[in-house]
C-alpha cells in the first residue's frame, strides 16, 4: 500500500526535500510579488463591480459617486501600506498581524488577530475561486452550469500545486499575473487613447440598458448609509495585504527590505488598476445591478432570468478591444486565472499563521511541521477543505460570499495598528538618540492615522453588512477563537500533567513488587514463549491466566497444563456472561486494590499475521483489552509477538518497499567519468 500511495504522491508533489534545502525556496521579489499580492491585484476584477451593484440600489444617478469612492479606497490602501512597511521592519519573523497585537496588547487580542485571519484566508480562496468561474464562465457556459463542482476542482488544483512548495507554485503563478497586470494597464492605456485623443465613443455592452431602482431619490442618511455600504464593498481591494506581513520569512535577504519594497509596489499597482478600471466603467457606461435579471431594463422590459451579468473589467475590455479581439481574449483568460490564483495568497498565509499558532500551541501541533516539499502540508490541505465546503454552502456565488468578506481583515488591520502605536511608544519611552526618536515618532504617526482610519471603516464594515451576511464572519472568528482557547487550554493541562517535579515522587519511585501475569487462552506456542519471557523478567510474582468462556476447552488446557509440569501456577476465572475481557479488568484491579504500591505487568500473546484481511480474524480480543487497560493506573501492557508464516511474506514486501525509490524521489547526481581503460594490442 505504501508503494502504491507514493507513486502517485511523488509524481503530483515532487521529490521530497532535505530540511537543509530550506534556503533554496525563499523567494525573489520578482516571485514574491505574485505569490503574496495576487489577492490585492486580482481584487481590482471585482471590487469596482461591488461599489457599481451597491450604487445600482440608487438608480444610475448614483454612479457619479464612484470616483470619490475610488478616491477614498486609495487614501485607504495607501495608509494601510504605509502602516505595514512598518510592520515588516519591526516584526520581520514572520507573525504579522498576530506577533504584533499579541507582544503589544496581549494574547486575547492576539488570538482575536489570528481568528480574524484565519477566517479572512478561508474567505479568500471561497470569494476568490468563485469569481473566477463566473469570469470564466461569461466565454465558457459549462463552467457556469457547474459553479460548484468547477470550483472545487480548481481548489484541488491548487492545493496540490501548493503542496509542491513556495517557490515552485510561485513561479507557475507568476507569468499569469503578470500578464494580467500588463493587460490591465494597456487596457486602461488604449481606452485613454481612443477616448482622450482619438475622440471615440466607447460603449459598454450593458450601456443601452436602464436601472431600476430599489430606492428612488435617496437623499440624507439613506443616502450616506448606501456610500458607506458601497465604500465598504470597495475595500475589498485591500484584502491579502497583510499577507506580506505574514509571509517576511519567505523573502531573500534582506528580508524586511524587500518585503517592504514588495509591499510598495503592490499598493501602486493596486490604486492605479483600481481607479482606471473605475474611470472607464464610468467612461463606458457599465451598468451593473444586484438582481439584474428585475433591474436590468431593455427597451422597457426586465431582461428576465436568462441574463448573464458579466464583470465589470470584462464589459471595459469588450468596449476598449472589442468583443472577440487578441487582446479582448487574452485579459479574459487572465483576469480568470489571476482570480484563481489569487487564492495562493491565503495558501501562503494560512498555513505560515496555523505553524506559528500550533508554535503557541492554540492549533493542533501537526500545522506546525512542513511536509516533504517543506511547505505546511497539514495547513494547506485544512485550508483547502474549508474553503471547499464554505463554496458548496454558498453556491460559488461570489456577489453572497463577498459579503462575509473583508470584517475579518480590518479587525486583523485595526489591532495590529494599535499594537504597533503602543510598541513605538514603549521603545520611545528608553530611546535617547534624537535621529532615532525622530523616526520613531514619525512610524508612530502613521500608524495612528492607520488605526484611526481602519477602525473606522471597521464600523462602517460591521453596520452595513452585518445584516447581509457579516455576522457569519464573526460568527466564524467566535468559533476559532473558542476553538483555539480550548486546545491551548488542553495542552496547558497535559504540560502541567507531564511536568518532571524537581524532588521524588511516585512515578520515580520504584514498585515495591512487580506482579506480572500471563493471559493464556490455549497452550500453544505464543503462550510458551509468552511464559518464558514472562520468567526472564524475574517478576516478584508470576502467573498465568485464563478466562473459562466454554468448560470443554477450559478443562482440556488444565490437563495439558498439568501433563507438561509447567511450574507458573494458573488461575481461572469464572465467565457466566462468557466476556473475555471485563473478568480481565477486574482481576488486574483487585490486584491493584489489594497492593496500590505494587505494579502489574499484563503480558499478551499476539498473532503477527502478513495480509489485511487476517487482521480481520486475529488479534481482536488483544486489541480491546490493550485499549481498556491503558485507563487502568500503575498496569503495564506487554505484547509478545509470534510470527506466523505470512508475516515473512510480509516481512520480504516491506523490505522490497524500502529498497524502492518513486519517480522523482531521489535526484540522480552528474554521471561520473569512468577512466579510459588502457587498449589493449591484440
Amino acid at each position: 500500500m505504501s508503494k502504491l500511495t507514493d507513486l502517485p504522491k511523488r509524481i503530483l508533489i515532487g521529490r521530497a526535500l532535505r530540511s537543509d534545502r530550506l534556503g533554496e525556496t525563499l523567494l525573489p521579489k520578482r516571485i514574491a510579488l505574485p505569490v503574496f499580492a495576487s489577492d490585492p491585484l486580482s481584487s481590482v476584477a471585482y471590487a469596482p463591480g461591488e461599489v457599481l451593484l451597491v450604487l445600482s440600489i440608487a438608480g444610475v444617478s448614483a454612479y457619479h459617486f464612484s470616483p470619490w469612492i475610488a478616491a477614498a479606497v486609495v487614501v485607504l490602501m495607501f495608509t494601510v501600506v504605509a502602516s505595514y512597511r512598518q510592520n515588516v521592519h519591526a516584526y520581520p519573523s514572520g507573525g504579522g498581524d498576530y506577533e504584533v497585537a499579541t507582544t503589544n496588547l496581549g494574547p486575547k487580542a492576539g488570538l482575536t488577530v489570528a481568528s480574524a485571519l484565519l477566517v479572512d484566508y478561508v474567505l479568500t480562496v471561497a470569494v476568490s475561486i468563485s469569481s473566477g468561474i463566473e469570469n470564466l464562465g461569461s466565454a465558457i457556459p459549462f463552467v457556469v452550469e457547474h459553479k460548484v463542482e468547477c470550483a472545487v476542482a480548481v481548489i484541488l488544483l491548487l492545493t496540490v500545486m501548493n503542496l509542491r512548495g513556495v517557490k515552485e507554485s510561485g513561479g507557475l503563478f507568476a507569468i499569469p499575473t503578470y500578464v494580467f497586470v500588463a493587460g490591465v494597464f494597456i487596457m486602461i492605456a488604449w481606452g485613454a487613447f481612443r477616448g482622450i485623443v482619438l475622440g471615440d465613443t466607447m460603449r459598454a455592452p450593458t450601456a443601452t440598458l436602464e436601472i431600476k431602482p430599489e430606492h428612488q431619490g435617496l437623499a440624507g442618511f439613506a443616502l450616506v448609509f448606501l456610500l458607506l455600504r458601497a465604500f465598504s464593498s470597495g475595500c475589498a481591494a485591500l484584502t491579502g495585504v497583510e499577507a506580506i506581513s505574514n509571509g517576511v520569512p519567505a523573502f531573500r535577504k534582506p528580508k524586511s527590505r524587500n518585503a517592504a519594497t514588495t509591499l510598495a509596489l503592490m499598493g501602486l499597482l493596486a490604486v492605479t488598476m483600481f481607479c482606471g478600471i473605475i474611470g472607464l466603467a464610468m467612461a463606458t457606461k457599465v451598468r451593473m445591478a444586484e438582481n439584474p435579471a428585475v433591474d436590468l431594463i431593455k427597451d422597457g422590459v426586465a431582461v428576465g432570468s436568462g441574463y448573464v451579468q458579466n464583470p465589470v473589467i470584462t464589459q471595459v475590455a469588450e468596449a476598449v478591444f472589442g468583443k472577440g479581439t487578441f487582446f479582448f481574449v487574452v485579459l479574459a483568460g487572465a483576469t480568470a486565472l489571476v482570480l484563481f490564483l489569487a487564492a495562493n495568497t491565503a495558501y501562503n498565509g494560512f498555513p505560515v499563521l496555523g505553524s506559528i499558532l500550533a508554535q503557541d500551541r492554540y492549533l493542533p501541533r501537526q500545522l506546525h511541521t512542513r511536509g516533504d516539499r517543506l511547505a505546511f502540508s497539514n495547513g494547506i490541505v485544512l485550508l483547502a477543505g474549508a474553503a471547499a465546503l464554505l463554496v458548496w454552502i454558498y453556491g460559488a456565488d461570489s456577489t453572497r460570499l463577498i459579503q462575509l468578506y473583508i470584517v475579518g481583515v480590518f479587525v486583523s488591520f485595526t489591532l495590529s495598528q494599535i499594537g504597533m502605536v503602543r510598541h513605538w511608544n514603549r521603545l520611545l519611552a528608553t530611546e535617547r538618540d534624537q535621529a532615532k526618536r525622530r523616526h520613531m515618532i514619525r512610524s508612530r504617526a502613521i500608524n495612528t492615522f492607520g488605526a484611526f482610519f481602519t477602525g473606522l471603516v471597521l464600523i462602517v464594515v460591521l453596520v452595513t453588512k452585518f445584516t447581509h451576511g457579516a455576522w457569519v464572519a464573526l460568527l466564524g472568528m467566535v468559533i476559532f477563537y473558542g476553538t483555539m482557547t480550548a486546545i491551548r487550554r488542553h495542552y496547558d493541562r497535559v504540560s502541567a500533567e507531564l511536568a518532571a517535579p524537581e524532588g521524588p515522587s511516585d512515578d520515580s519511585a520504584r514498585p515495591s513488587r512487580v506482579h506480572s501475569v500471563v493471559l493464556v487462552s490455549k497452550l500453544h506456542r505464543p503462550a510458551l514463549r509468552a511464559l518464558a519471557y514472562a520468567k526472564l523478567l524475574r517478576s516478584d510474582t508470576l502467573e498465568a491466566l485464563s478466562v473459562n468462556v466454554d468448560p470443554a476447552e477450559t478443562k482440556a488446557l488444565r490437563e495439558e497444563w498439568e501433563r507438561r509440569g509447567i511450574d507458573v501456577p494458573l488461575k481461572v476465572l469464572d465467565s457466566p456472561y462468557r466476556e473475555i475481557t471485563r473478568p480481565i479488568i477486574d482481576y488486574v484491579k483487585s490486584l491493584r486494590k489489594e497492593s496500590p504500591r505494587d505494579a502489574v505487568s499484563v503480558i499478551i500473546p499476539e498473532y503477527v499475521v502478513g495480509h489485511w484481511y487476517e487482521h480481520l480474524l486475529h488479534n481482536q480480543s488483544a486489541l480491546r483489552l490493550k485499549g481498556r487497560l491503558l485507563f487502568t493506573p500503575g498496569v503495564m501492557v506487554t505484547s509478545v509477538p509470534y510470527q506466523l508464516e505470512s508475516s515473512e511474506a510480509a516481512k520480504l514486501r516491506a523490505r522490497r518497499r524500502g529498497e524502492w525509490n518513486a519517480p522523482g524521489s531521489v535526484r540522480r547526481g552528474p554521471a561520473q567519468e569512468r577512466p579510459k581503460e588502457p587498449e589493449t594490442r591484440k
